[in-house]
């Protein structure tokens, strides 16, 4: 009471106080069923964290589409759902990113565990996550969404990807069936795949799966100081009544753009995916990279799925190269040039964009490989896991490299001396 402010106030207290059918002149008693009751506001929309969070997230999105991007879908945005294979470095900052961009559904695959190594470079993970062993990335980053923005629809999948050179015994086989009926279903339940493993041919059975669905693919892929980023072109049966994305705009096909199609992650490659750990020493088994690789990998991967969606082609869109006019013709997209592959460098700091269009050989995405596992279904898998040379010999790869090392170039070695009078010249 000594550091309190007493003030003395008279109130005259009004007419036929102690009648008890009196109502007092005051705020907020109103008259209801011939009774006078108080009125009540519910705030909880106002003092809720999380529904404020929640409407802080949005308005930060609506500013975007009234002040820079009016044709900015949130709605579309809201209800795409990714599926994110992989939840390590890049995993982690693309998820941040979908949030960032108003993606509420996102599913994080991966069968690793939190190492003591990962809470540095992988930004949702702390060290409690390392704790007893760790926590199965997948839980703890789904966990760790939900705890950043209540109102995210995240999830957690823990398996393994089948792949390629990684040969399964009989006892395993059932596991492995298991696992590619698994990652089928995801697939088909997304709209979107984010290719974000370790290695090469854990991308395989995804790149595969996403061909066949006809589902926007992005992959991204880092090495020391160098990335990748690139999206998927549609799979090589797609028509207007194939399964395309649920938030698709226009449903056009590749006959409608009267292009080639772009190429996959594998279109390039002139072997058949293996196993790319088995002879590498325990310290060259870990992924390294600059820190600030992944960082920049992950935004530009989201940015050019943003692209894709608003994008009035799709993911039938032609690959655009930098300081090119839009492949649409007459007006850009919303969101600038939609290009195929972006190649960037940290030793160099600098970044350029590709056009890599399909192989008909590819191990992944040819007409060949995607009719041969709508044929045979998980033989068809079993066989390209179990046997290294299967798919080579499928596509025709194995010809071709019989075909180039029966080549023989005769080199003319003959020397012709020049006379210091004669002019300095070689003719080629």
């Amino acid at each position: 009471m000594e550091l309190s402010l007493v003030i003395e106030a008279l109130i005259t207290a009004p007419q036929g106080l102690n009648d008890r059918q009196l109502v007092p002149n005051a705020v907020g008693w109103e008259k209801n069923k011939n009774k006078y009751v108080s009125r009540c506001i519910n705030l909880a929309k106002s003092m809720d964290p999380t529904r404020l969070a929640e409407s802080a997230a949005d308005l930060n999105l609506k500013l975007m589409r009234w002040r820079a991007m009016p044709s900015l879908n949130l709605d579309k945005l809201s209800s795409v759902k990714c599926l994110l294979i992989g939840a390590g470095t890049l995993g982690c900052q693309v998820a941040r990113m979908l949030m960032a961009w108003g993606v509420r559904k996102i599913t994080l695959l991966d069968n690793g565990r939190v190492a003591m190594s990962n809470p540095l470079r992988q930004s949702l993970y702390t060290l409690d996550d390392c704790l007893n062993g760790g926590d199965f990335k997948a839980f703890a980053a789904a966990k760790s969404l939900k705890r950043i923005f209540p109102a995210v629809e995240a999830k957690g999948e823990v398996m393994a990807i089948p792949m390629p050179g990684h040969p399964v015994t009989n006892q395993e086989e059932k596991s492995v069936v298991d696992d590619c009926s698994r990652l089928y279903d995801l697939v088909d339940s997304h709209d979107a795949v984010f290719l974000l493993t370790d290695t090469r041919e854990s991308r395989w059975l995804p790149t595969l799966l996403c061909a066949s669905a006809n589902k926007i693919t992005i992959t991204a892929a880092l090495g020391f100081d160098s990335f990748l980023v690139m999206r998927h072109g549609p799979g090589p049966f797609s028509s207007a009544h194939a399964k395309t994305s649920s938030v698709d705009m226009d449903n056009l096909t590749l006959s409608d753009k009267g292009g080639k199609r772009l190429g996959c992650y594998f279109c390039n490659d002139v072997v058949a995916p293996t196993d790319s750990t088995a002879n590498r020493t325990l310290d060259q088994q870990c992924t390294v990279t600059r820190p600030g690789l992944a960082p920049i990998a992950s935004s530009l991967a989201v940015e050019l799925f943003v692209s894709i969606l608003h994008h009035p082609d799709g993911m039938f869109a032609e690959g655009d190269i930098t300081n090119s006019t839009s492949s649409s013709g007459s007006s850009e997209p919303p969101l600038g040039i939609l290009p195929h592959q972006i190649r960037g460098s940290l030793f160099q700091f600098s970044q350029m964009t590709l056009v890599g269009h399909s192989s008909n050989s590819c191990t992944a995405c040819c007409d060949t490989v995607v009719s041969e596992y709508r044929k045979k279904g998980i033989e068809f898998l079993l066989q390209a896991i179990n046997h290294p040379t299967y798919l080579e010999d499928l596509t025709g790869l194995t010809e071709l490299k019989k075909s180039a090392n029966s080549f023989n170039l005769d080199w003319d070695d003959e020397k012709d001396d020049y006379d210091d009078d004669d002019d300095d010249c070689v003719e080629i």
